[in-house]
């Protein structure tokens, strides 16, 4: 058969190998014949298209599409047309297969999918090519959601296969997954991709602290076991007293969760008390399963003290996202905290399986779709065509959100919120011109600001009139992205209406002048330097601008405006007087950096002062828009929005060798405020011990406690790294963390 002959006959081997598990996963033999032969025929397409194309890692490039229909079936459930999707998924983008070939060979509902999947050319002219393909994949969802879920499968395949890609390029790619996939994979209800997701880009960003908590959930292990069963036993006595058919599991958290905890709560490994979670899953009817819940959780209280303020009921309000389950902390054995969870088989698959799993069961019982309060948010997002993409993924991702509020209108009707939404978030979730024409609104049958965060149980209700309309000021009280986008569009149509005046008055001079409209406008926007020509007409409404004196400025030749040369000469000596005092200042140039492989000195850049990059720590470079560069951490807190929506701006960034230059880091102490002596022992221990000098140093203490800031002068991060460890062993600091 000729598909031998285009690889070689250890890469066919090891691509049929995967084709095997793949028919494997998706019970090929038992699938209709016409699915068969749609699948197969994809196979064959993506066998010869991507033959000459060979991954990072050496490998044919075929077995990636394999693997992520693999993904497609085994993890989110897709059925036969996204497996044929999935293994297409790239022939459009990378092989020259043409969109038309994909749709004549499988028809328009495939084609529509894998366009769906391909990203966009020729993004030269827009600020940010990422951006604009996150629109492009993120605005199928209301056609066909598979783009999104085989995309997923796409994203988590080249996770997991990532180590053999240049170590910017793997940074790259952890941004983009923590900023957009990772909240998607939580919205989606894809629970396990989006921990995987997780745990991936922590071990690409802080390798050093995963690879601790790896250790340290290692070193558990066989105690976490034993800590399990004993736990589990009682209550498996009384469930087996009950007759319900059920699994008890117990697992750890995720590396990543773990690590959040130690850095938000500021406590050590040993002491999060809730590194594991028991799952109890009852197999029962649809119409018993809130009863057998209830019955489950009412045996584990009977067994073990319930903390009544960690009970989470999301079977009798589900998430938006589908997920439903009880959740429950208990005291256990020796005094530890416990996390219960509670559901059935139908819930846990819908929490396995996320948003495949819950399209299996919608309209079975009346099964409520607690999507489609959701894309209809995305489908108003979309209604705005002229959005900036940056604009578009920022609002996009705030509905992503992990905690939510439920408010309710005066009529009971329940309006699913982000933790954090505003009194004129609500009003714009009822409706678009609910939010327009927003003019007082009661919570609780109180008059509120309208920028009032609401809590879950509130009851809202809004007064409008049709002479209001949506003022700057709004965009700082809402934080949805629906009543974003819909202020925003609803003050460029009140700023295109009033450019109206300022284009008839500009139509006018240049009609006097006899000038040329078209050219003439566009030599004005140039000259002054605007972006766009209804940005001069508003400025000329606004009378930001006046004319008469605008036109002084250019004589007429031949129906053209040209600049006075007198005029363009001004312009350069001011320019030049404005900027002559920067190029003074010039920032002290790092030694040991190198930037794209070259000298740092040879580039203008400083360090970021949003993160304090010492020596020694993992950094990137980033391009900014007056063409500086600025030296980042790679976990500085803006990093995954820049590297996400910029990528084109980072430039690799690497210490070369040991210097004598200093950094400046600011460390937090926090520790058991036990009377005189605390500041002289910090203070001995990092001028005598460690010979660091002290920048600055401030304490308070309070109620027992005190919480100190010390800024020190340190040479790398080996340095501060032992002056850390040194201040964490002082006799009251119980916690010391780099700002």
């Amino acid at each position: 058969m000729e598909k031998t002959m285009v690889y070689s006959k250890e890469d066919h081997e090891m691509i049929v190998s995967i084709w095997d598990r793949l028919k494997e996963t998706i019970q090929y033999d038992k699938l209709d014949p016409e699915d068969r032969a749609m699948i197969q025929k994809a196979y064959d397409l993506g066998y010869h298209a991507h033959h000459k194309q060979r991954r990072k890692s050496g490998e044919p490039y075929f077995i990636h599409p394999l693997e992520v229909a693999i993904i497609a079936k085994k993890e989110i459930g897709l059925g036969p047309t996204a497996i044929a999707c999935a293994i297409l998924h790239d022939v459009v983008e990378d092989t020259p297969v043409t969109q038309e070939e994909v749709e004549e060979m499988f028809g328009s509902k495939v084609g529509q999918i894998v366009d769906g999947l391909t990203k966009l050319d020729g993004m030269y002219n827009v600020e940010s090519p990422q951006a604009a393909n996150f629109k492009k994949v993120l605005s199928t969802l209301l056609d066909d959601v598979r783009v999104v879920l085989i995309k997923m499968a796409d994203r988590l395949h080249n996770l997991r296969t990532i180590s053999s890609m240049p170590q910017h390029k793997q940074l790259k790619i952890a941004a983009e997954t923590s900023y957009i996939y990772a909240p998607l994979a939580h919205r989606l209800g894809l629970y396990n991709i989006r921990t995987e997701f997780q745990d991936i880009c922590m071990k690409i960003t802080e390798p050093s602290n995963y690879q601790f908590v790896k250790n340290k959930l290692k070193e558990s292990k066989d105690e976490r076991r034993a800590y399990i069963d004993s736990f589990v036993r009682p209550l498996k006595k009384e469930l087996d007293e009950m007759g319900l058919t059920y699994e008890v599991t117990g697992r750890a958290k995720s590396i990543s969760s773990i690590w959040n905890k130690i850095k938000t709560k500021k406590v050590t490994f040993e002491e999060i008390y809730d590194l594991f979670a028991i799952r109890i899953i009852v197999d029962v009817e649809r119409k018993k399963e809130k009863a057998a819940c209830w019955q489950v959780y009412s045996i584990v209280t009977d067994v073990y003290r319930p903390i009544p303020e960690r009970l989470k009921d999301w079977i009798t309000t589900p998430k938006s996202n589908g997920y439903e389950s009880l959740h429950t902390t208990v005291i256990g054995p020796e005094g530890r905290y416990v996390e219960v969870q509670i559901r059935t088989s139908r819930m846990n698959e819908i929490a396995e399986k996320g948003f495949a799993a819950h399209w299996k069961y919608k309209g079975v019982n009346n099964q409520h779709d607690s999507f489609e309060n959701w894309f209809d948010s995305i489908r108003d997002l979309l209604d705005n065509a002229n959005a900036d993409a940056i604009e578009f993924v920022t609002d996009f991702k705030t509905s992503l959100f992990r905690e939510e509020v439920y408010a309710y209108t005066p009529k009971g009707d329940m309006i699913v919120l982000p933790k954090g939404a505003t009194a004129l978030d609500f009003a714009f979730a009822i409706h678009s011109d609910v939010g327009y024409r927003a003019t007082a609104i009661k919570v609780n049958n109180k008059l509120v600001p309208m920028g009032q965060k609401l809590k879950s149980g509130d009851q809202v209700s809004v007064t409008t009139s049709r002479q209001q309309k949506p003022s700057e000021s709004w965009l700082k009280m809402v934080v949805t992205g629906k009543a974003r986008s819909k202020i925003r569009s609803a003050m460029k149509e009140e700023r295109r209406k009033r450019g109206e005046f300022g284009m008839e008055a500009l139509m006018r001079k240049l009609k006097n002048l006899k000038v040329d409209y078209e050219e003439g406008v566009d030599t004005l926007v140039k000259h002054l330097k605007l972006k766009s020509r209804p940005d001069l007409y508003y400025k000329i409404a606004q009378e930001e601008l006046i004319l008469n004196d605008v036109l002084k400025q250019f004589d007429v030749e031949h129906g053209k405006l040209l600049p006075r040369k007198l005029q363009q000469e001004e312009t350069k000596e001011e320019v030049t007087l404005k900027e002559e005092p920067r190029s003074k200042v010039q920032p002290t140039p790092i030694n040991n950096l190198l930037i794209n492989g070259e000298p740092a000195d040879t580039y203008k850049h400083t360090l970021a002062t949003c993160c304090n990059p010492v020596q020694g720590d993992r950094v990137f470079a980033y391009l900014t828009a007056n063409q500086e560069i600025k030296i980042h951490r790679v976990t500085c807190p803006n990093a995954t929005h820049m590297i996400a929506n910029y990528g084109y701006r980072v430039l690799k960034a690497e210490w070369s060798t040991a210097t004598n230059s200093n950094f400046v880091v600011d460390l937090q102490i926090i520790g058991v405020d036990d009377g005189p002596g605390v500041i002289q022992r910090m203070t001995q221990t990092i001028s005598n011990d460690l010979g660091l000098n002290i920048r600055s140093f401030s304490i308070e203490g309070k109620e027992g406690f005190f919480m100190g800031k010390v800024s020190l002068v340190v040479k790398n991060s080996d340095q501060l790294f032992i002056a850390i460890q040194k201040l964490t062993k002082i006799k009251g600091v119980t916690n010391v963390v780099r700002l």
